[in-house]
């Protein structure tokens, strides 16, 4: 990664990696300084925008196709995924943006089946009928692997969710190449302050922007970058043709928010593992799933690929009975009983709620927040005391 900000002729080298990345989220996407103008500009609320002549003669047309707010936000995206990213208007719209154009009849395509449960419906539901073949798989490199001839496209999600399972990005963008296949992404979880996949080979990442990187659980938005400009201009197409396009408003709100992205992560991070620890100790507490702990099966791989400092900041674990899941949920009074994560707020699920993940019925998906470690912990571990066992 290059210095940031950009190095004068005959000054000293600066330092790079995560320190760098602290200072990118804070600067990504603002224009150069100017007198008596704002840091961040308001949002461009505008539907149609003056064009005189040819209608190639400004990017600017017709909001339905490019925005300055969505440029802003796009171009700060792009600089921490280490490509050029196209915004949608949540992370359905760019899953559905990199699936449902990229693939065709006789197609191969391989989706995790332990993942993000909208992508295999989207390939089972919408993929499938058309003629594409839909291999579902686990999360794990020697069954995408064996997963890997004649596909197409390949979808990662790395760490899963809810399993949390650490896949080695860099090895299996060389076995899907190898294979002929592009390999997609979602680094939603990771986030780019973790892991950058177009670093690593992989050919498009692709995140929800509701969670880790807003924050605040009050937006719903989506990208998808990608390293090759016709590929993102393939996306930016497609986003017109369908209209799947964020609002303006929360656009600018999305791009405000970024700059405490590195400290909000730091902080839940931080929380995450004192929780996880906290668990892992007790004995009416089961599978306790934290990659920074040394007992979670990707606990080295996590460890290399995220420098061993941040290990992200959701957590699951298991209580035996649903009933005692949900008395832990009620009993909790800093912690919110909702479903998405990575707000500044704690909050948790049982994932069985939803129908839709294979887990057990007392499995609990936990989304730290950015609160006092002490307090949190305190409550949980008083919740788990106030829930009745057996």
């Amino acid at each position: 990664m290059t210095d940031w900000p950009p190095r004068a002729a005959g000054d000293p080298p600066r330092r790079t990696g995560r320190d760098a990345r602290a200072t990118r989220v804070v600067h990504a996407g603002l224009p150069a300084a100017q007198q008596g103008t704002p840091f961040l500009s308001g949002p461009v609320l505008a539907a149609p925008y003056h064009l005189s002549g040819r209608s190639d003669a400004s990017r600017y047309g017709y909001a339905r196709y490019a925005n300055p707010t969505w440029t802003a936000y796009e171009v700060a995206l792009g600089e921490l995924e280490g490509g050029e990213a196209v915004l949608f208007s949540s992370g359905m719209a760019a899953v559905a943006a990199v699936l449902m154009p990229t693939l065709e009849p006789g197609n191969v395509v391989v989706v995790p089946g332990d993942g993000y449960p909208g992508v295999r419906t989207i390939a089972t539901e919408q993929l499938a009928p058309r003629g594409i073949e839909v291999r579902v798989v686990a999360s794990d490199e020697e069954a995408i692997r064996a997963a890997l001839p004649g596909a197409s496209l390949v979808w990662i999600e790395t760490p899963s969710n809810p399993g949390l399972d650490v896949l080695d990005v860099e090895a299996l963008a060389a076995a899907a190449h190898g294979a002929g296949a592009l390999l997609a992404v979602d680094n939603t979880l990771a986030t780019p302050l973790l892991q950058r996949p177009l670093e690593l080979g992989a050919d498009l990442a692709v995140a929800s922007a509701s969670k880790l990187l807003t924050g605040h659980s009050d937006l719903v938005l989506g990208y998808v970058a990608s390293a090759d400009p016709a590929r993102a201009e393939r996306l930016r197409t497609w986003r017109g043709l369908t209209g799947a396009i964020a609002g303006p408003l929360e656009t600018w709100l999305a791009h405000r928010s970024l700059a405490t992205l590195d400290v909000r992560h730091a902080r839940q991070c931080a929380n995450a593992l004192a929780l996880a620890h906290a668990l892992d100790a007790r004995a009416d507490v089961r599978d306790v799933r934290y990659p920074g702990l040394p007992g979670h099966p990707a606990h080295a791989l996590a460890t290399d690929r995220y420098g061993g400092e941040r290990y992200g900041t959701v957590l699951c674990f298991e209580l035996e009975t649903e009933a005692r899941a949900q008395a832990f949920l009620l009993a909790c009074r800093l912690v919110a009983e909702a479903t998405s994560f990575g707000g500044v707020h704690s909050s948790a699920e049982r994932r069985l709620r939803w129908g839709i993940d294979d887990v057990s019925p007392g499995f609990i998906r936990f989304s730290a927040g950015i609160e006092d470690a002490g307090d949190l912990v305190a409550d949980v571990v008083a919740a788990l005391d106030a829930a009745p066992t057996g």
